[in-house]
């Protein structure tokens, strides 16, 4: 390279450096003058095109009469634009809602920006002062732009009102023009380019199917090949091969369709050792190189558009490119550059003399038929008896109307239509049978098709694609005088003069090249003139986009699309769904066992679900039990082995029936137990060479690791199975094998490490010496369970689990079990650094679950609701899915609750954040509960891993019920809160926080209390329902079991402490006797059972407890904490207690009969304390002191009130220092928050030392203004009323020797 060569690179390089290094955010529009814009009318002056800048006064709005308003901008030169804001006018009502946005380097040739999707539509405003900013997802170069409004605010008598920003920065455009014969080669310096990375760039827009964009080769097989092929993009790459090691280097990516639409395209290559990225405009495919190479070793020169050498015009079965290539750098080097700069080491081929360094576009004007009515009229030659009609069209719709003329005279209509991918041509002619024929096949691809149809009496011609050798023609008999239109892609709605009529639907594509009567049409100058009519189009652009490719559809299904939508056959894929994501298949035997398949068979399994491995089938043996999955290989016959040594070993590799390596290891990874039988049999050939030897044989499990252990040993033990179980033939070794010999021995047993299996290869290394042999078998992999199902943790603080970042792709589904008491709670959710971009699952409320997400286009939300608590303390199955179809939640077997996406939506999930498990980001809304079974994607999440008790994170669901310091009492059942906890006393007879206060009352003399448990007897239906739940308390009749509990203190005798009645002669009666002795009166059927429940005096005034249980002939009595006794009921006697009627305190009071011995002890009743009284779920006491219910079902007659004086004391544990609410730890600290806030105090404490020091320099004034100076109460000699001089002077002089103090002169008088 020479010194100017380098110099120019050199301030390339330089000043490409400081352009990269700022943002390409320049506001564009805000600069250019006036003239730059250009609209297709304005609403008046006040609204012209110029007043459509951000932020201004105004905006452009156009007349309401244009039917198709645009706004054009000229940028004056070419910039590369990133992202364009809209505003609405200012102060009005007029925004747009939508719009679509052209781009072009000319002013009559444009490309619309399509989003990811293939939507082209571009959301606007909602109001007129918010900026609406939308970022491309890949930058465009142009130098004009037309902005075109689609929907607009129609309330309030709203119109079209934009004002808007394009924003991007200059770019410098080197181009050259290729018409099939022309290249260019860049030398590399040193005739050689050796790279461990490469990055090369370029521009290109062409009409052509097929062309070479580059190509360059090494002597050692290194290749790099970029080329157009069928409207594809394909780049193929050898960083070398070799015939001797059998190495093909070469690799091959595709990407893009349909690049042959005369728009620019934008390609990068990224290579990176064996890495490389092929990106056309915003799509990406990624490869790993074959081989082991990685540098790319390429010879001489690079070609840039075609190969051409003397003995040669192109590469061997491909043809040069035909088009304009823009800005072709290699590694930097700027090619077209250095052209035309005419540097030394670019080299054009000889005789080549036209060098075009600038894209001369062919003007074919394309029209878009994009709308639902879209149609085009143009005029025609009336009466001519010759119709000729030729163009070209491109769509992805199945049917469609192309053409429909009417004959003139009426004598027919001629209709052109595509139908089932072929062209159909119909002939309608009066009173005649319809004429049908059709032509071609698979014209709906997506590529240009031309249609020329030629029609004069009795014969018409259609060509398809100018194949002149096989053109389709029909005679029959029939007149053709042309009519005075033609309508293309549909007919008119209203106003339709030329009697249009089909049954066809619109057409969706694009038409160019239109010809009527061998004449061509040139569009603009007809509707400029009004010759014609048009409805719904995009004039100067061609907006097809392929929808397939990428192809959308997972796991390879087959995508067909249509102009605006696209669909998925998922046929023989094993997947379902709108995008073939979900698996028709269970992940295991296991999970076809729970979902009721009994018997043993042949299945197929997804142990991914919807990850991207395959389905596959396997043998499930289905036991009582479990259901064992079986999957079979190539070793399971006996493999012998001789002449092996450990530097030369026998590699015996497992290949897995219908499965692949890593499909088999997924599912042993989400099993919860997997063996594998394994057995070495051996004649003078040693194994692991225990003790401490290096092994002569091993096997190989999961992620290729050697195992240096055997079947029923422990992992990594180097031992074998008769060590553990002490029964080697020689026990100075650990394996049979070992003791070399010369009889068969072997070693065998189960190895069922899961992480370690399945075994992937057995090495044998020791049978080359004499008569040595070695037979291996291994038996086939055998698992059970569900690892991921029962993988559970439970939160019982504020806090979250940290996983890796979620990267889904375009779909995402997500599964997990829930249980919960809490009313809301975010499950999971995965964002970006600015959460503009997340997923998020949480409980809302009791009832309503949340799928919320913004991937695309703000916030969207999912909400299923359910007609029950979904925080009920039960388990429950949350699904979620979102694809680029729609989204949707479902719970249990609750229906789906979907919400489906637009038409060309694009879902983008590119998070950045980890994964959050339990809480939102900063433990917002945190869930506390249970969680469990979690799959992302398929892939099973590890919830056990992360467990962790001081933040609050539990292995298995465990809450504060599970080990409570303080447990509820009496029978108080525990609520887990996770949390914390409460107690459920409602089916007691007690209250409080831990069901153990007893709620008890005082009964004075004649006082009773009635219960009513029964209104009416029951039917016969209702005893019949009694058989099938006899235990069931609630059901309140036909009792086999009772429990009865209170206690009482008393000193009257005798007394009835409780009677529970029937509406026949059942009863339950227990009363104290005469000598305070306590007697139990069962009576169940014809006999009355009399036991005796204390024989001591109980009427002592203490408080006394009793428990009576009935479980259907056996009564257990229990009084204080005495040892309980056991009664028994005979078995000729009926065990029901039939019918409960009422329970009676203080004094029976039951109309009818009652027992002689009730009646004995009934008077005058009961006086004293009795408390917690409780039979089955009934607590009489609690219902009167604490009702919950409007009318309690009680009764009172006398002085009734609450006491607890019949309460029995209860031994009761300490309450924990930790569950004390009072507790405040070791070292009390006392916190004066009777005081103000701190500012406050430091205004209080300021004004005291104002006020403190302001006394006290007031003081220190008063006493400084009086120094030198007293008062003294001696009376006082006053001369005359007159007199000025100081009284002290008329007293006598004192004493010598106080003449030496200083005198004091005092105040006069008038001071």
């Amino acid at each position: 390279m020479n010194l100017k060569t380098l110099s120019a690179s050199l301030l390339f390089c330089l000043a490409f450096q400081r352009c990269s290094s700022r943002p390409c955010l320049d506001p564009l529009a805000s600069s250019l003058y006036a003239s730059s814009f250009l609209a297709s009318s304005r609403y008046n002056f006040l609204y012209s095109a110029n007043f459509a800048r951000l932020y201004g006064s105004s905006g452009w709005s156009p007349a309401p009469g244009d039917k198709q308003p645009w706004l054009q901008i000229n940028l004056n030169r070419k910039y590369r634009i990133v992202a364009i804001s809209t505003q609405g006018i200012f102060n009005s009502y007029d925004w747009v809602t939508k719009y679509t946005l052209l781009y072009g380097d000319r002013p009559d040739s444009w490309t619309p920006y399509v989003q990811r999707g293939g939507n082209s539509t571009l959301s606007g405003n909602w109001n007129y002062y918010q900026v609406k900013r939308h970022n491309f997802h890949y930058a465009f170069t142009a130098k004009h732009l037309r902005f075109l409004p689609l929907g607009w605010n129609t309330q309030w008598g709203g119109k079209i009102g934009v004002r808007l920003e394009i924003y991007g920065c200059p770019y410098d455009s080197y181009v050259m023009s290729y018409g099939g014969n022309d290249m260019l080669a860049y030398k590399f310096p040193r005739a050689r380019h050796h790279t461990p990375k490469d990055h090369i760039a370029l521009n290109f827009k062409t009409l052509e199917r097929d062309g070479l964009l580059l190509h360059s080769e090494g002597l050692q097989g290194d290749v790099l090949t970029l080329e157009l092929k069928n409207s594809r993009l394909y780049l193929h790459i050898s960083l070398g091969s070799s015939t001797v090691h059998k190495v093909e280097g070469l690799t091959t990516l595709t990407v893009g369709n349909l690049l042959d639409d005369q728009h620019w395209h934008y390609v990068t290559i990224k290579r990176y050792g064996r890495q490389v990225n092929l990106t056309v405009d915003s799509h990406t495919e990624s490869a790993i190189c074959n081989g082991d190479f990685t540098h790319l070793d390429l010879d001489t020169q690079v070609y840039v558009g075609g190969v051409i050498e003397p003995y040669m015009s192109h590469l061997p079965g491909k043809v040069n490119f035909r088009g304009c290539l823009e800005n072709v750098f290699f590694n930097g080097v700027n090619i077209i550059g250095m052209a035309q700069q005419k540097e030394p080491q670019i080299r054009f081929p000889q005789g080549q003399k036209t060098i075009r360094y600038s894209c001369h576009d062919i003007m074919l004007k394309p029209l878009t038929f994009a709308g639902p009515n879209n149609f085009l009229q143009l005029p025609g030659v009336i009466r001519k008896p010759r119709m000729s009609v030729k163009f070209k069209f491109r769509s992805w719709d199945y049917t469609g109307l192309l053409m429909f003329t009417r004959f003139a005279d009426d004598l027919g209509a001629l209709e052109l239509g595509l139908s089932e991918g072929q062209v159909n041509v119909s002939l309608i002619q009066p009173n005649k049978k319809k004429i049908q024929f059709g032509a071609g096949y698979r014209l709906n691809d997506g590529f240009w098709h031309t249609v020329e149809i030629v029609a004069r009496d009795n014969f018409i011609t259609v060509t398809i694609d100018d194949d002149e050798g096989s053109p389709l023609k029909i005679t029959n008999v029939f007149v053709v005088r042309t009519g005075d239109h033609y309508y293309f892609g549909g007919c008119p709605k209203t106003n339709n003069t030329g009697r249009c009529e089909t049954k066809l639907n619109n057409f969706h594509g694009c038409m160019q090249q239109i010809f009527i009567d061998n004449e061509p049409v040139d569009i603009d100058l007809i509707l400029q003139w009004r010759w014609g009519r048009y409805s719904e189009l995009l004039l100067g652009t061609c907006g097809i986009t392929d929808r397939c490719t990428p192809n959308p559809c997972e796991h390879e299904g087959r995508c067909i699309q249509s102009w605006d939508d696209f669909l998925c056959m998922c046929e023989n894929t094993g997947y379902k769904g709108e995008v073939c994501h979900r698996s028709v298949y269970k992940e295991s035997c296991e999970a076809y066992k729970l979902n009721g398949k009994f018997y043993s068979g042949n299945y197929t399994i997804d142990p991914d679900l919807s990850g991207p491995l395959k389905p596959f089938s396997v043998y499930c043996s289905m036991g009582a039990y479990k259901g064992w999955t079986v999957v079979n290989h190539n070793r399971l016959d006996r493999t012998k082995v001789t002449g092996t040594m450990v530097d030369q070993p026998y590699l015996g590799d497992l290949e897995y029936f219908n499965a692949s390596w890593a499909e088999v290891t997924a599912l042993a990874n989400t099993s919860r137990y997997c063996e594998q039988w394994i057995e070495f049999s051996c004649y003078k050939s040693r194994l692991l060479n225990t003790p401490h030897g290096q092994p002569f044989s091993y096997w190989m499990g999961r992620h290729n690791e050697s195992h240096l252990y055997w079947g029923g040993s422990f992992p990594e033990s180097q031992k074998c199975g008769c060590a553990i179980n002490g029964t080697c033939k020689d026990t100075r070794f650990s394996c049979n094998c070992d003791a070399d010999y010369r009889q068969w021995h072997s070693d065998r047993g189960w190895l069922n490490f899961r992480d370690h299996l399945p075994v992937r290869r057995v090495v044998v290394g020791d049978t080359n010496r004499t008569e040595s042999e070695a037979q291996f078998y291994v038996g086939p992999l055998r698992c059970h369970g569900d690892r991921n199902t029962w993988n559970t943790v439970s939160f019982t603080k504020p806090t979250y689990l940290k996983f890796p970042t979620f990267r889904p792709g375009t779909s995402a589904d997500i599964s997990f079990y829930f249980k919960t008491t809490s009313d809301h709670g975010v499950f999971l959710e995965n964002s970006d650094d600015r959460h503009r971009n997340f997923i998020r699952v949480e409980l809302n409320s009791t009832t309503d679950l949340l799928f919320v997400f913004s991937v695309g286009d703000g916030i969207i939300n999912v909400t299923l609701r359910s007609p029950w608590a979904l925080n009920d303390d039960e388990w429950h199955y949350v699904e979620a899915e979102i694809n680029v179809k729609e989204a949707r939640l479902k719970v249990d077997y609750l229906p789906w609750a979907i919400r489906r996406f637009p038409g060309q939506t694009y879902v983008t999930m590119k998070f950045t954040q980890p994964l959050l498990v339990g809480a939102a980001k900063q433990k917002q809304r945190a869930y506390l509960g249970c969680l469990r079974g979690l799959r992302m994607n398929g892939v099973p999440i590890d919830l056990e891993g992360k467990v962790n008790d001081k933040e609050g994170i539990r292995l298995n669901c465990t809450g504060r019920c599970l080990n409570t310091t303080m447990p509820c009492r009496n029978g108080g059942r525990c609520m887990e809160g996770y949390a914390s906890y409460y107690c459920d006393c409602n089916n007691t007879a007690f209250d409080g926080f831990y069901c153990h206060k007893d709620i008890g009352a005082y009964f004075e003399a004649g006082a009773w209390l009635r219960y009513n448990i029964r209104s009416e007897a029951i039917s016969d239906e209702a005893q019949w329902a009694h058989w099938l739940d006899p235990h069931n308390f609630s059901l309140g009749y036909n009792q086999t079991s009772d429990e009865i509990e209170f206690s009482f203190s008393t000193t009257q005798k005798p007394a009835v402490l409780l009677y529970i009645s029937s509406f026949v002669r059942d009863y339950i009666a227990v009363f104290l006797k005469t000598d305070g002795s306590v007697m139990l009166r069962y009576r169940l059927g014809l006999l009355t059972h009399k036991f005796q429940v204390s024989s001591r005096n109980l009427a002592d005034g203490y408080p006394h407890f009793v428990n009576i249980t009935r479980h259907n002939r056996t009564i257990r009595i229990q009084v204080d904490y005495t040892e309980p006794i056991k009664e028994h009921i005979t078995a000729i006697e009926d065990i029901r207690f039939d019918s409960p009627k009422s329970m009676f305190m203080g004094r029976v009071m039951e109309v009818g009969d009652i027992d002689y011995d009730i009646q004995k002890h009934n008077s005058p009743g009961f006086v004293g304390c009795i408390s917690g009284v409780r039979y089955n779920i009934y607590a009489p006491l609690k219902t009167y002191f604490r009702p919950n219910m409007t009318h309690p079902p009680v009764t009172v007659q006398g002085f009734v009130a609450e006491s607890n004086c019949g309460a029995f004391p209860p031994v009761l544990g300490m309450v924990p220092l930790s569950d004390d609410p009072w507790y405040t730890g070791p070292i009390f600290y006392y916190i004066h928050d009777d005081l103000s806030s701190p500012p406050v105090i430091t205004l209080l404490v300021f004004l005291a030392l104002l006020l403190l020091f302001g006394g006290l320099y007031a003081i220190y004034t008063y006493l400084y203004r009086y120094k030198g100076s007293y008062s003294t109460n001696e009376p006082k000699i006053v001369e005359s009323p007159s007199s000025a001089k100081p009284l002290t002077e008329t007293l006598p002089r004192r004493k010598s020797k106080e003449k030496s103090l200083p005198k004091i002169q005092e105040e006069l008088a008038s001071e």
